[in-house]
């Protein structure tokens, strides 16, 4: 494919989805920031720090200088949310005019109540992409099946994008609600949590499968208030990546519940562990606040989470809600 395409971020996600864009484009761009890292990929073609036992494509070719994105046309952000408006106010003094930007964070950007995409927009234009699903980045890089959504308000920018994103192993399928595929991914990290901490206190599972399924009713609510279709939460980003990041033991949302459960604090910055559904739980409640909506499980994240109440408390006061 003659696209130029370029990914922002060598973590685990931006790693994975450049080994899939790069059997489908003659040469794809990684920028990075790590100088070493990016002479491994360059002459060793293995990420050393995430992937160290996969070889990458010959045709990735690494960078830490943003020039190097100037000829682009589809830029993917693999970057935490929390980087994305310092980063593209850079991009946005080197890149091509009709660049498609492609944003795979699950955030919300407080206190402004933006998401990514209301960001990108600031900077370029509302013809963005959203990308989101179940999908662990590990079972990507390894190539087993999996399957995302992606959605855009131009949909010839959503076609360009699933014809370098299409393998036979990862599969895109196109919707069109720009704004439930968004919320969506930040909905699911909260449920993650929510699930986590009833899992960390030890709670019936009869029980958090009845707060997982309340979470998924708060999900088509919300969604539905802010605008968004409820086909959105029945879809791959919605219901199937909710039930992922909320059971799987693989997701770090899950684990950040499950440890609050337990009572114990991560330091995030001394860790490097990234938690968006931690960054999110404000801006969430506020959106639910704004539009008239009264989300039990929100509530019980906030509680413990932001208000640190003791798991045991928020649990019953959850519990005597439920109907």
């Amino acid at each position: 494919m003659k696209l130029n395409v370029g990914v922002v971020g060598a973590g685990a996600l931006g790693t994975a989805i450049s080994q899939q864009i790069a059997k489908n484009v003659v040469e794809l761009t990684l920028l990075l920031r790590d100088e070493g890292l990016c002479d491994d990929i360059n002459s060793k073609h293995f990420n050393t720090q995430y992937y160290p036992n996969t070889k990458l494509n010959n045709n990735i070719k690494a960078t830490v200088d943003i020039n190097d994105l100037s000829d682009c046309d589809i830029v993917f952000l693999a970057i935490p949310s929390s980087a994305f408006r310092e980063f593209l106010k850079e991009l946005k003094k080197i890149a091509k005019e009709d660049v498609i930007i492609v944003t795979t964070a699950k955030g919300i950007e407080y206190p402004s109540l933006k998401t990514m995409g209301n960001i990108i927009d600031e900077y370029f234009d509302e013809d963005y992409v959203a990308l989101s699903g179940p999908n662990f980045a590990s079972e990507i890089m390894q190539n087993l099946p999996t399957i995302t959504n992606i959605s855009s308000r131009n949909s010839e920018n959503s076609k360009k994008v699933k014809a370098v994103l299409d393998t036979p192993q990862f599969k895109v399928k196109i919707i069109d609600d720009i704004n439930g595929i968004e919320l969506c991914g930040v909905l699911k990290n909260i449920n993650a949590i929510a699930n986590g901490i009833c899992e960390g206190m030890n709670i019936n599972e009869n029980a958090r499968f009845a707060i997982l399924t309340k979470g998924f009713k708060d999900t088509l609510e919300i969604i539905n208030a802010v605008g968004g279709s409820s086909e959105s939460v029945h879809e791959y980003c919605g219901f199937g990546d909710l039930i992922l990041t909320s059971t799987s033991t693989e997701s770090r949302n899950h684990t950040l519940g499950i440890l609050y459960g337990q009572r114990l604090i991560i330091d995030e910055q001394a860790s490097g562990i990234v938690f968006e559904g931690k960054n999110s739980i404000r801006a969430v409640k506020d959106i639910c606040r704004n539009n008239d909506v009264e989300s039990n499980v929100v509530n019980f994240v906030y509680d413990v989470i932001i208000e640190r109440k003791t798991p045991i408390t928020a649990f019953n006061k959850l519990w005597s809600e439920l109907k």
